[in-house]
């Protein structure tokens, strides 16, 4: 499903984003070839441009350049988030992207509306195995349309500290509802100590959790899109953690910030639900802790589950206006899959590769956590839970919602579940501003 890329509100959808992230100016094993002029084999030798901001890409793309001299790619490092996308719409507006480049999933979706990125179904369909079906599903919009090789992945899990959980008396919780009970019984023993915290600055913390329950906050039906974000799922994770915070059971300062990383760093703040790229975080902004926290799956919501969700990640997209297509997905499907580059990805690129032989080829421990010498192996089997969902063409004005809703809902002590439906109202409004087509 192309849906026509929805191009007839490619140039309001592009508007938005630029008005959203200040950004308004722009820089200049292979799969076989899908048919036609525009993905028929280079004739000649031919150069690639690549915008990623994987560290060392550039010695990466050496050991291609080296057994490929007929397609180089050359690569232009860029800054990530939400301004690289804006950057990337805008050139592909104008007409000159790069051939390829990074895309993290929930931006994946305005490249497409936009026109900006190729199907190449055709080309990955050998590529797909390599994957789970959660991140396949990632890159994939309607019931046919592959817009991108997955590339690195962000599972969630729990990370905690074990020896103030046996100071504190309180076992590792295995489901929400212990991790509840255990954020009472530390509040109880030293007023001055939580459990966790709430970070309302975080919207992709919160919708890993949110995917953990089982949400789906957009899906397509045809050329329509259907909003759900306030569903079922997401109310019930906003009313537990809203819950926890108004009974003063656990924080709500947020994430990366410097009463964080002292809490962290203290010890009087116990645990933290993130993603597999948590060790580089603690290790810079928690130093003292290096070898005193450990990793769990995340609490369940009900016993005998077994469910994750993701917080980032990002895929390897091929331009649609690339004049070299075939030669951008061989070098996509090879980042991605090939056991060299995986191997490079994981030594230089310091990433968590999507696919799981990347993933099963990770065997020593993060230096943070030399306590837990299985750490990998723990993170391969919880990633193998991760839940996703289809992101929509504007996931930045919905998580500028989460923002500014949950921010205004600690500040006045409203429901959470409040600040959910203003996600999922502002989200539809826009959305019919900027021309889509919404499911009844």
């Amino acid at each position: 499903m192309r849906t026509k890329r929805l191009s007839a509100v490619a140039t309001a959808l592009l508007t938005a984003l630029l008005a959203a992230t200040g950004c308004a100016g722009s820089d200049p094993p292979g799969a076989p070839a899908a048919s036609g002029p525009a993905s028929s084999a280079p004739a000649g030798p031919v150069t690639l441009t690549y915008w990623t901001w994987v560290p060392n890409m550039d010695k990466i793309v050496t050991v291609w350049n080296q057994a490929n001299p007929d397609i180089k790619v050359t690569v232009s490092k860029q800054a990530g988030g939400d301004d690289a996308s804006a950057k990337f719409l805008t050139a592909a507006k104008a007409g000159n992207p790069p051939d390829l480049v990074q895309a993290e999933y929930q931006h994946l979706p305005s490249f497409v509306a936009a026109d900006a990125v190729a199907d190449i179904a055709a080309e990955t369909g050998a590529a797909r195995g390599e994957f789970t079906p959660q991140l396949w599903n990632l890159v994939t919009l309607g019931t046919e349309g592959v817009y991108a090789v997955p590339q690195d992945s962000g599972p969630m899990m729990l990370y905690y500290r074990p020896d103030l959980f046996e100071k504190y008396g309180i076992d590792v919780p295995r489901t929400w509802e212990e991790f509840a009970a255990a954020a009472r019984t530390v509040r109880d023993k030293d007023p001055k100590v939580y459990l966790g915290t709430f970070s309302s600055k975080d919207p992709g913390a919160f919708t890993g959790l949110a995917q953990q329950a089982g949400a789906q906050w957009w899906s397509i039906s045809g050329e329509a899109w259907k909003v759900g974000i306030d569903d079922a799922a997401t109310r019930k994770v906003a009313d537990y953690w809203g819950g926890l915070v108004k009974e003063d059971a656990i924080d709500d300062m947020p994430y990366f910030t410097p009463e964080w990383n002292k809490a962290l760093n203290d010890g009087t703040l116990l645990t933290w639900p993130s993603a597999v790229w948590g060790p580089g975080v603690l290790a810079a902004n928690a130093p003292k802790g290096k070898g005193k926290w450990a990793v769990a799956p995340l609490p369940q919501w009900g016993p005998g589950e077994n469910a994750s969700g993701f917080w980032g990640g990002s895929s390897t997209a091929v331009a649609e206006k690339s004049p070299n297509r075939a030669a951008a997905v061989k070098f996509a499907t090879w980042l991605n899959t090939d056991p060299q580059a995986l191997r490079l990805l994981i030594d230089e690129g310091a990433v968590y590769p999507a696919s799981t032989k990347g993933q099963a080829a990770m065997t020593a421990a993060p230096a943070y956590f030399s306590n837990q010498p299985d750490f990998w192996q723990q993170a391969q089997k919880i990633a193998a839970t991760a839940r996703g969902f289809t992101f929509g063409p504007n996931v930045n004005v919905t998580y500028n919602a989460f923002k500014d809703a949950f921010g205004k809902a600690l500040q006045d002590k409203s429901p959470f579940a409040d600040a959910v439906r203003v996600m999922q109202e502002t989200t539809v409004a826009d959305m019919r501003k900027s021309g889509f087509q919404l499911a009844q």
